[in-house]
């Protein structure tokens, strides 16, 4: 077959493969659980031949070696969501955090706002047609590769072989090095009591034949063992961790009401454990796209009974979101929630969730404000916000005044901050506490 052939003048060692990479060139990394370790460490091994090369990524779970102060001039990281392998980096100044929603990454690579010189990929090995599979991470990866200059694919005959919009036929390969090695796992989240509380609310709110969406975090996947009972749920999300196996295996999670794209799961990549690697590979239920397709509100918003469950870090008493800040300290990213929430807020019978723990650092603090800390970035507007979820009850938002806001959001605070909260509403006369509350605080 001609493929083979172009496979064979195409097979590199890795440093081979890694001398595309030149001074002043932009490289693309494959995100997720699909970074090409073997491709990264010949990168490093690159750098001291190359200066000011900005490397561009969503989260990663590697070790991300080339944030190092010591890389500082060779490389600059540009993160388009933020992993804890970079945060330090990025607060620290060496390092760069884009805030863009997830679904618009890919119009900076097809439009050449963000024009990608090289793409490094790890794939599957191709099929007798010369097709190779993206596995368990398409994301953005895809149309990375199909726009940069020059593509460098690390095939390992460990990734899993996953169907939909997910190949690449070896043809659109520059490079090909063969590496067989564990994919880079995650850790799956510790669930706590709190989160497990919190995840008994949001529960309540999903019915049968919901189709779900789970962003990244110990609360969006604590929710998914309360959903046992539950019948034909479906899903539609940028990712899927270890916690649908369990959905799916008791014939819970079927996509049997789904109307659109019905019976199957739809997804943009997979973040977990080699079990959940496993349980996708050529597994016809799992059915992956680019980011640009699953986070596209209008295709979000086509499936009836949408439930999108994403977390933050504060909400204020009007509404607004911040999810990828504490103050001016950058966390994560904007990521795929106002995606989904669009998507969610527009689906007939949909629900937009923001489940959110009532306090952090061990209860010192509330994450329920009056104001968001300064610096602070809005991610969700007050205007977007519906449901706000906390382990002491659900609050609706939506078509409420900023009167009603403050009620339902110091009703699901944690009680030893609601009297703050009630004074900093008198004080701006949003709120006049009620008379029960005022009586039993003076008691």
């Amino acid at each position: 077959m001609s493929w083979e052939l172009d496979y064979k003048k195409k097979l590199r060692t890795a440093d081979e493969a890694l001398s595309c990479v030149q001074s002043g060139m932009r490289v693309y990394i494959q995100p997720g659980c699909a970074e090409p370790e073997t491709l990264v460490e010949a990168l490093m091994r690159r750098g001291p031949f190359v200066q000011d090369v900005e490397i561009v990524h969503m989260m990663t779970m590697g070790a991300a070696p080339y944030v190092a102060p010591e890389m500082a001039g060779h490389f600059r990281h540009n993160a388009m969501f933020i992993g804890g392998n970079v945060r330090e980096a990025i607060n620290d100044g060496r390092a760069d955090y884009t805030p863009i929603y997830l679904s618009e990454i890919e119009g900076l690579f097809e439009s050449g706002a963000m024009p990608i010189d090289v793409a490094l990929l790890e794939l599957s090995p191709p099929d007798s047609h010369g097709f190779c599979s993206f596995g368990v991470g398409v994301d953005t990866s895809l149309t990375a590769a199909k726009s940069a200059r020059y593509v460098v694919a690390q095939i390992n005959d460990q990734m899993p072989r996953t169907y939909g919009d997910s190949f690449i036929h070896v043809t659109d390969i520059d490079a090909v090095v063969n590496s067989s090695r564990p994919l880079c796992a995650s850790k799956l989240p510790q669930i706590t009591d709190m989160h497990r509380a919190i995840a008994r609310n949001v529960a309540d709110l999903i019915d049968d034949g919901a189709v779900l969406q789970t962003g990244i975090g110990g609360i969006p996947d604590a929710v998914l063992p309360f959903l046992m009972d539950r019948k034909d749920l479906a899903v539609h999300s940028e990712l899927v961790s270890d916690g649908v196996i369990p959905l799916i295996e008791a014939g819970v999670l079927t996509g049997a009401r789904k109307n659109f794209k019905p019976r199957k799961i739809i997804l943009g990549f997979a973040l977990g454990t080699k079990e959940l690697f496993d349980f996708v590979d050529n597994n016809p239920i799992f059915e992956f796209h680019p980011t640009a397709y699953t986070n596209d509100p209008a295709l979000i918003a086509r499936n009836d009974d949408m439930v999108a469950i994403n977390s933050a870090l504060q909400v204020d008493l009007t509404g607004q979101v911040c999810s990828d800040s504490i103050g001016s300290q950058f966390y994560s990213g904007i990521g795929g929630q106002v995606d989904f929430l669009r998507g969610a807020s527009r689906s007939k019978r949909g629900k937009p969730i923001i489940a959110i723990s009532s306090t952090a650092k061990s209860g010192t603090i509330s994450r329920i404000v009056p104001m968001l800390s300064p610096g602070a970035g809005v991610v969700t507007s007050r205007g977007l916000i519906r449901y706000v979820v906390s382990e002491y009850g659900v609050a609706y938002l939506h078509g409420k005044s900023i009167r009603e806001r403050a009620q339902a959001l110091i009703d699901i605070s944690h009680p030893k901050f609601r009297e703050e909260l009630y004074q900093f509403c008198e004080k701006t006369k949003w709120l006049q506490r009620p008379l029960a509350a005022e009586t039993a605080v003076t008691r």
